[in-house]
């Protein structure tokens, strides 16, 4: 790195710094207007050409958004960048997709405790049709998995919680792919359309109740029986009648 771009980084580095403060201790909000580049220039001690390349790259992230004529506003963050990172992240790092499904673990039994607390009429509504549509698209993998990935999101939108909405749709792309490819071992194991129906009847069952330590046992033990017929698709081991036992434990 020369010293040309050096300086760049530290600019970058330094308008990032100052926008996360203030958006940390309240003094800029969504929709405010960022001091004139001039300003932000001077007061942080950079060139404007800096600035301007810094707060490019910030509405890039969509962080902030530049308005000819008006200025650089604040946005309210946009899940879908993130995604966006994942997604292309992820791609060149195919080890770390073991890493994210762990943490899509977490996400979901956090999510069905709080939905088990939280969820209103709307959200029994929400995950009701998403369980019809799964018993509709049994036989097809990319219905069946935009089926499955719709009611385990209905389940961490029923938590009501943002933070775990916005962490969960981070990585929406790379589970929305899991969820299709489970959905083309159906054909494999005659097993997994009873399991993939009544499994998540059972964690439907569960968050009406609003019982939570039951609904994250339920819960577990789906994914643990999908890592299982995974693993079974690796290994070529077939539809044994355990898998069966299993599912009703």
């Amino acid at each position: 790195m020369d010293a040309q771009d050096a300086d760049s980084a530290s600019g970058f580095e330094r308008v990032f710094a100052y926008l996360q403060e203030r958006l940390l201790d309240g003094t800029l909000k969504q929709g405010e207007r960022l001091m004139a580049e001039r300003e932000l220039a001077a007061q942080l001690g950079v060139s404007r050409p800096i600035v301007r390349e810094a707060l490019r790259a910030l509405h890039v992230l969509g962080i902030v958004e530049i308005r000819e004529r008006v200025g650089t506003i604040v946005k309210r963050p946009d899940a879908s960048m993130l995604k966006d990172f994942f997604t292309l992240a992820l791609a060149q790092q195919a080890d770390l997709i073991d890493d994210v499904m762990e943490a899509r673990i977490a996400i979901e039994c956090q999510a069905v405790r709080l939905a088990c607390e939280r969820a209103t009429i709307a959200d029994f509504e929400r995950l009701q049709r998403a369980l019809i549509r799964i018993g509709e698209t049994i036989d097809d993998a990319d219905a069946g998995g935009a089926a499955d990935f719709d009611f385990h999101r209905a389940i961490v939108l029923a938590s009501r919680s943002p933070t775990l909405a916005v962490l969960h749709e981070s990585m929406s792309t790379l589970l929305a792919r899991s969820h299709r490819s489970r959905r083309e071992l159906v054909q494999q194991f005659s097993s997994m359309k009873s399991y993939l129906i009544d499994d998540h009847k059972r964690v439907f069952d569960t968050i009406v109740a609003r019982d939570p330590d039951r609904a994250e046992v339920t819960l577990r033990r789906h994914f643990a029986i999908g890592d299982e017929y995974r693993r079974r698709a690796v290994t070529g081991e077939g539809d044994r009648p355990e898998t069966r036992s299993a599912q009703g434990a």
